[in-house]
């Protein structure tokens, strides 16, 4: 196989994350944004050490299990990727894409299946828009980029994980915008106004925060003009919600993130509050809270049943972000701990246990890896929800160095699962159970939650491999230091 040549052939798999498997004359290539089942004529983007990548020209023949996108602007919008499938069927890859990835690190795994969504679809309580053009020197745009492209912005005005409301304040915005003759901050010159639009609303009060994101690049006067253009617009929407905040954040950085360096509020409050079994939480613009609120129920849930009894023990929540799991399983535990690296997660984190009346909670920023080694408290039970990258090769063994009975790790990456899984369970310890809660329905992501029990032989030493030297040789060499 060489570079640009055009074959084609039929996906027979797809692995983790969104890769699907077709061989042709002895060459596995992987291909992106396929099913299994479907006849693609592709080309070759990479050939290298028999080791090939294409992407998709046409499909030639749908997969027998496909089905009518309920979108409009699936396969154009980079967002979602099974929208062309039932939901049973989305399910059911994800399920195997885990399943075989955890497998072979855990050949008795414990697998006790996926757990839908219980919101379908309009499932989305949060929504990071990004101003563009449809096209290069096209008109302007507001939604998500354009699938395969870095600068193309599909407008996602019928967008389906999201509800009405999401999609009346998205239309408005990109006609303010328009009229305002105002530019989108370009990716390439790092010039212009418009950035991001951020939107969240919660599940349960139905209450909406809204924040445009721009440049400092624009006149003072004509600022003042156009923000009070766009906090009245806000105002005067028909929303099903109740707006509680009209947000303007400032975002010089170069990087192509939403980030605050100055967040003010044209109207209302900067926070709105949501509601999950039975405890309130007040949310920022940019803290961090599960995407999916009613499918975050059923994985705090998960998570509550695998950790077992808490009652007069001590808990260490580990990367606890917002501190949900922590005053989630606060309510018998003799204390619970969060650590989480974000200082605002973690002034969040704080106002949340007041105001649910927990006073044996408390919350640490800081790293993880440093942090450990300054808590002088020893836990009984320990729960693991780390960032996309898992945990750090440091902090690993000073986790498993507590000996605790139980861990329950969460992740939303099941490739870092499985590398952690190795040392985990080389440092004594055994999956008890697994299962997937999906929380990203229509996307390749998804939600693993294992619990890995002490053996009664665990000695810590008993490693046979270091921890950082794991993470080395699974990177390929890459020194993660």
């Amino acid at each position: 196989m060489k570079k640009g040549q055009i074959t084609e052939g039929w996906i027979e798999r797809v692995e983790f994350p969104n890769r699907g498997i077709m061989a042709v004359d002895g060459h596995r290539i992987a291909v992106s944004n396929t099913v299994p089942g479907q006849k693609v004529r592709i080309q070759i983007t990479k050939a290298r050490k028999g080791r090939c990548e294409g992407r998709v020209l046409e499909i030639l023949e749908h997969a027998p299990q496909e089905c009518a996108p309920d979108c409009p602007h699936f396969g154009q919008c980079g967002g979602c990727v099974y929208r062309n499938l039932p939901y049973e069927a989305q399910l059911k890859l994800k399920e195997t894409q885990v399943k075989e990835l955890l497998q072979a690190v855990c050949p008795e795994l414990p697998f006790e299946g996926i757990k839908p969504s219980p919101s379908l679809p309009a499932y989305r309580n949060k929504m990071e828009f990004t101003f563009g053009d449809a096209w290069k020197d096209g008109p302007l745009a507001l939604g998500m980029h354009r699938r395969g492209s870095f600068y193309d912005i599909v407008t996602v005005d019928q967008c389906r994980i999201v509800d009405p409301d999401f999609r009346l304040i998205l239309k408005c915005v990109l006609e303010i915008a328009g009229k305002s003759g105002l530019t989108y901050f370009h990716r390439g010159t790092h010039e212009g106004y418009f950035r991001h639009l951020l939107v969240r609303k919660a599940w349960k009060t139905g209450e909406i925060l809204v924040d445009l994101v721009t440049s400092s690049q624009i006149e003072p006067q004509q600022e003042t003009a156009f923000l009070k253009d766009y906090t009245d617009a806000m105002l005067s929407l028909p929303l099903a919600g109740k707006l509680t905040g009209v947000l303007h954040t400032i975002n010089d950085r170069i990087a192509d993130i939403i980030a605050s360096d100055r967040t003010d509020v044209l109207w209302g409050q900067d926070y709105f509050c949501e509601e999950l079994l039975g405890l309130t939480f007040r949310i920022t613009p940019f803290s961090f809270f599960q995407t999916n609120s009613a499918g975050a129920e059923v994985l705090y849930e998960t998570v509550r049943e695998y950790i077992g009894d808490t009652n007069g023990k001590v808990v260490f929540d580990l990367y606890s972000g917002t501190g949900t799991i922590a005053q989630i399983l606060a309510g018998v535990a003799r204390s619970v701990t969060g650590v989480e690296i974000v200082e605002e997660a973690v002034e969040a984190a704080r106002e949340n246990s007041a105001r649910n009346g927990l006073d044996n909670c408390s919350f640490i920023a800081g790293d993880v890896l440093k942090v450990l080694d300054t808590l002088p408290e020893k836990p009984d039970l320990i729960i693991l929800d780390p960032p996309r990258d898992g945990i750090h090769p440091k902090a690993l063994p000073q986790i498993i160095r507590y000996g605790v009975e139980r861990i329950v790790y969460v992740s939303c990456k099941p490739t870092s699962l499985s590398r952690d899984l190795v040392i985990l369970q080389q440092a004594g310890y055994r999956v008890e159970r697994c299962c997937c809660v999906d929380m990203f329905p229509g996307t390749q992501h998804v939600e693993t939650v294992v619990c890995l029990g002490k053996k009664k032989s665990n000695d810590y030493v008993e490693i046979g491999v270091d921890a950082e030297d794991y993470y080395r040789i699974k990177d390929s060499g890459k020194d993660r230091k």
